[in-house]
């Protein structure tokens, strides 16, 4: 249920975009996660996650977003993270810019999971050292370990 998170390809790390919509849309078309999945469909996903957002900002704060949308043609809960050096303005309620923005799937009928995977990012968004390790890292690879670890660590944990 919750194994195979942050696999290769499912970061981006040179995140280019600095408007909140493209850099959503460049997340999910550059990274392998939602490419991978068999019958999903990347324009439909991309504008629910859109619309999401323009609901009410994911911009969490401490430089962290969490864009999420829910559709049936998932099975299980994915996850991709985009990397951003200059920063995106997703008008977080700190007001600061976000250089971590992770794109979350899930199956509309996976609420728990949905909310445990949501529950988990954020705690680990509170995290400084985690934020100043992901940032530091010097490659792509590095990163996707980091993230990896952290995110199962925090599952395991069940504190999310």
């Amino acid at each position: 249920m919750y194994t195979g998170f942050f696999p290769p390809g499912s970061v981006l790390w040179d995140l280019t975009q600095t408007n909140k919509f493209d850099a959503i849309r460049e997340t999910i078309h550059q990274t392998s996660t939602f490419r991978a999945i068999p019958g999903l469909d990347l324009e439909a996903f991309t504008r629910a996650v859109i619309k999401r957002e323009q609901e009410q900002s994911t911009g969490f704060g401490h430089g962290i977003a969490i864009a999420h949308g829910r559709t049936s043609q998932v099975a299980t809960s994915e996850i991709a993270l985009g990397v951003s050096r200059e920063g995106i303005d997703f008008q977080a309620f700190d007001g600061m810019p976000v250089h971590l923005l992770f794109i979350v799937a899930s199956h509309p009928d996976r609420q728990i999971d949905y909310l445990r995977i949501l529950s988990c990012l954020a705690t680990l968004a509170r995290n400084e050292l985690f934020r100043q390790e992901l940032l530091a890292c010097l490659c792509q690879e590095e990163v996707e370990r980091k993230v990896c670890s952290a995110f199962q660590g925090a599952l395991l944990r069940s504190h999310c």
